[in-house]
């Protein structure tokens, strides 16, 4: 019997609304990105940056221009490509796109590579493969404690939203090759699981992380489940199985997070200022916090979500990024302002990528999921 995938036009949209909305807030970050010093930022940018800058001279990025694309945009396509062409998650192919398009153009220095700036857990990655020659896997990653997996994974999570096990199956083996901490890949692969639901069509709100519990006790997210929301003491103890992560914590905090911002008595005025209040710095863990408040806040209008991430400083690019993909999410592609998608560097391209990825989402994979055996 021949199975028929069918997909709602929704659905399609919100996928692809996830996908260049991470696009769009990598492009927009890029000129403005690590000003750390908010009085520097507005001396440079003015008070409220709305739309693509050039980097200035000097600084991170510096020579490129307004509406490309950073190392990790950069990656983020390859990632799509790969998913494209292969019909699904194959990380062999994942890693020889690696190995043959980026790290020939790297020298294990910061400012360097394509998109002008390449981070940490990127380098290490290169050291491992070019100057040791380890092979890809668990030897490749290192202790970053960042997000740059989440944003090339976000596509896995695109692929797979209506596939939990799936995606998190491959967004975990992605994310090891490059970071292998397991608080970071729980919280990327909680990000995936978050983004999934999305694109199914719920909202960020205080309903979802129930949601993300329901699908971790049925073992379809590969959480420990022993804590409990309703503060009830558990009547029985379940040992922790191999492969789970140890707390459903990254799942509970969107909600948290997303109650907050809805909460008349707890505001962020102006709402940039959720980089003061989560952290402004690269790590995950004052990353997602900040995302997940402007994806709950201004879950149906792109660009104050968006503006609000680039705007606050910091690495605000990694903000802008995860930002755009939960809202564009929620909105879909038809709800992200013109504007952006026609300022982006090689948009119909782009377009098309996250047009084939998104129309995918939701269906049976047309080949298994096929991790790196370590060549």
């Amino acid at each position: 019997m021949i199975g028929i995938f069918i997909q709602d036009s929704d659905t399609r949209d919100r996928a692809a609304g996830a996908i260049m909305g991470a696009f769009v807030g990598d492009a927009l970050g890029l000129g403005p990105h690590w000003y750390y010093d908010l009085a520097v930022l507005r001396r440079d940018y003015g008070d409220w940056i709305t739309t693509y800058v050039d980097p200035k001279p000097g600084r991170y990025h510096s020579g490129l221009k307004a509406g490309q694309l950073s190392q990790g945009g950069i990656i983020l396509r390859l990632m799509l490509r790969s998913l494209v062409e292969r019909g699904g998650y194959d990380e062999t192919d994942f890693c020889r796109r690696m190995d043959e398009e980026i790290f020939p153009l790297l020298n294990g220095m910061p400012v360097n590579g394509p998109g002008g700036y390449t981070q940490q857990s990127i380098r290490d990655a290169w050291r491992k493969r070019v100057q040791q020659n380890l092979p890809w896997g668990v030897q490749t990653g290192g202790p970053a404690d960042t997000t740059e997996a989440i944003g090339r994974t976000l596509a896995l999570a695109v692929r797979y939203a209506f596939q939990p096990q799936e995606m998190a199956a491959a967004i975990s083996s992605n994310t090891r090759l490059t970071q292998n901490d397991e608080t970071v890949v729980a919280l990327t692969v909680a990000y995936g699981a978050v983004l999934g639901i999305l694109v199914q069509g719920n909202k960020l709100d205080g309903s979802l992380s129930g949601k993300l519990m329901r699908l971790a006790r049925a073992r379809k997210l590969p959480f420990h489940t022993m804590a409990h929301t309703d503060l009830q003491p558990p009547q029985k103890d379940r040992p922790l199985e191999s492969g789970y992560f140890i707390s459903p914590d990254a799942l509970l905090t969107p909600s948290y997070v997303a109650g907050a911002a809805a909460d008349p008595d707890v505001r962020i005025e102006p709402a940039w200022k959720v980089s003061m209040v989560y952290g402004m710095t690269c790590a995950i863990y004052h990353q997602l916090p900040a995302a997940y408040h402007l994806s709950a806040r201004f879950s149906d209008d792109f660009e104050l979500a968006v503006l609000h991430a680039v705007n606050g400083g910091g690495e605000n690019q990694a903000r802008a990024v995860l930002t755009g993909a939960l809202v564009g999410a929620q909105i879909g592609l038809s709800g992200i302002p013109k504007r952006f998608l026609e300022g982006l560097d090689e948009t119909d391209m782009l377009q098309r990528l996250a047009m084939d990825v998104a129309s995918k989402a939701g269906a049976s994979p047309a080949a298994e999921i096929v991790k790196n055996p370590e060549y």
